[in-house]
Order: structure tokens, then C-alpha cells, then sequence
């Protein structure tokens, strides 16, 4: 909708928009569930050489009717959130299931480059 415009980016993008409302489109590769209940899901690349991190807080995880950890793994998303540096890594924290969806979406450098 062109009411709320986000740039369309991938991982490997985002150090780039510290501070900006995004929606990345990648791939999860991987993810955890901390022991503190935070679940960290590791996108464009495999740790520790993955572009983003997106961080769900335990008390949002309750929200999800399924381990984002597991179901999304190997699978391209679509994550909405702000960009913020953590540690040096862009990192999005999503408090809502909303913010984080499957996509279909094959050629990502295509769809992107359309405006």
C-alpha cells in the first residue's frame, strides 16, 4: 500500500538503513531459541556470517502459533520492522507474528528493483 511505504531490501542491504522502517526479503538460515526465551533467527547466511538477525523477546514468542526457529528455516521471508545495530550486525525485532511471513518470492533482485 502506498499509504505505508517501506524500502524493499535484502540482508546483506540493511547495515545500510540503521534507523529506517524496512521489509527484508531473504532467506532464514537458521535460529534459536536462547535459554532466556529470545529467539534469534539468523537471515542471509548461515552463523556467524549471517547479514541480519531478527530477534523475537520471549514475551512477544508467545504470540507465535508455531517455533519460528524450525518452520522458517531454509525459507524466504519477508521481515517488516526498524533496523538497529546490535553488536555491529543489523538486527529487527519483531513483536508481532505480522512482521515476519513466508514468501514465494524466487528472484528477489528483480521484484526489488521495481518501483
Amino acid at each position: 500500500s502506498a499509504a505505508y511505504s517501506q524500502a524493499k531490501i535484502t540482508a546483506r542491504e540493511a547495515s545500510q538503513h540503521i534507523g529506517e522502517s524496512v521489509m527484508v526479503v531473504d532467506t532464514v538460515y537458521g535460529g534459536r531459541l536462547l535459554s532466556s526465551g529470545m529467539t534469534l533467527l539468523n537471515v542471509g547466511g548461515e552463523f556467524p556470517n549471517h547479514l541480519l538477525v531478527v530477534m523475537i523477546k520471549a514475551e512477544d514468542r508467545a504470540k507465535f502459533t508455531y517455533k519460528p526457529e524450525e518452520q522458517l528455516k531454509g525459507k524466504q521471508v519477508k521481515v517488516s520492522g526498524r533496523v538497529i545495530d546490535y553488536k555491529g550486525k543489523p538486527q529487527i525485532i519483531v513483536d508481532d507474528p505480522k512482521q515476519i511471513e513466508e514468501t514465494s518470492i524466487v528472484n528477489t533482485s528483480s521484484s526489488l528493483k521495481k518501483k
